[in-house]
């Protein structure tokens, strides 16, 4: 015996529309685009096609074009978003603010500095960027040695009595320094999200660690430089 057809049903029953797509404001269809563009990058490559992030977002590739002319100019607008977006001014002047000890400023730097690479996006795109020789590493890398690492340097020379680099340069020997210790908290992130290597949940002790070495390697070799000067 057939099991009988309920009353509203017909074997020619017209399938539903998909729901219309609920139409964004440019603004928010912008931020949206950006915040795909990012995680697309950072898990593809900048190899991926432009067509291929219109695809995972939902849209066509000339409305992509409508919001960024060129894949460059998404490439740029994510430069600006993931790595100077993320350098808060408020740290160059922490870095110089000779009301506290150097130790503490660059203790409360680095654990924000820590917190704000330690990401998924960050990491990624910032590898894939140097191994295609794009210029992200060296822009980004140029600014923060400018606005962190040289006042770092200038504010270890204060601390020890030493000359202003206003009246002596900095040397290549103090910067190397300044880089060997900024170096090792990217190194930990490279870690955790290249290699995948386990890292301790808890980075705030090896911060200290970090900073303190610098602290006590730096100050010989301002006294080695201007010994022989």
């Amino acid at each position: 015996m057939k099991a009988k057809l309920p009353n509203n049903s017909s074997l020619d029953v017209v399938q539903k529309k998909p729901p219309e797509r609920r139409r964004l404001p440019p603004v928010d269809r912008e931020k949206l685009i950006v915040a795909e563009a990012i995680r697309f990058f950072a898990d593809v490559g900048f190899e991926g096609r432009t067509r291929d992030l219109a695809k995972r977002i939902g849209v066509t590739q000339p409305l992509l074009y409508r919001y960024f002319p060129n894949k460059e100019s998404l490439v740029e607008r994510v430069y600006q978003e993931v790595y100077i977006g993320r350098l808060k001014p408020e740290w160059r002047h922490l870095v110089v603010d000779r009301t506290k000890p150097l130790r503490d400023r660059l203790q409360q730097f680095y654990t924000e500095y820590q917190e704000a690479i330690f990401n998924y996006e960050w990491v990624r795109i910032f590898m894939f960027s140097g191994l295609r020789g794009m210029d992200i590493n060296a822009r980004y890398l140029g600014v923060l040695e400018e606005q962190i690492l040289r006042p770092i340097c200038a504010e270890l020379r204060a601390q020890s009595d030493y000359p202003d680099v206003a009246q002596v340069p900095l040397s290549v020997a103090e910067v190397e320094l300044a880089w060997s210790m900024h170096g090792q908290f990217f190194y930990r992130a490279v870690r955790k999200l290249i290699y995948n290597q386990p890292v301790p949940e808890d980075l705030s002790q090896l911060l200290i660690y970090d900073i303190e070495s610098y602290l006590e390697m730096a100050p010989r070799e301002l006294r080695r430089i201007f010994a022989t000067s």
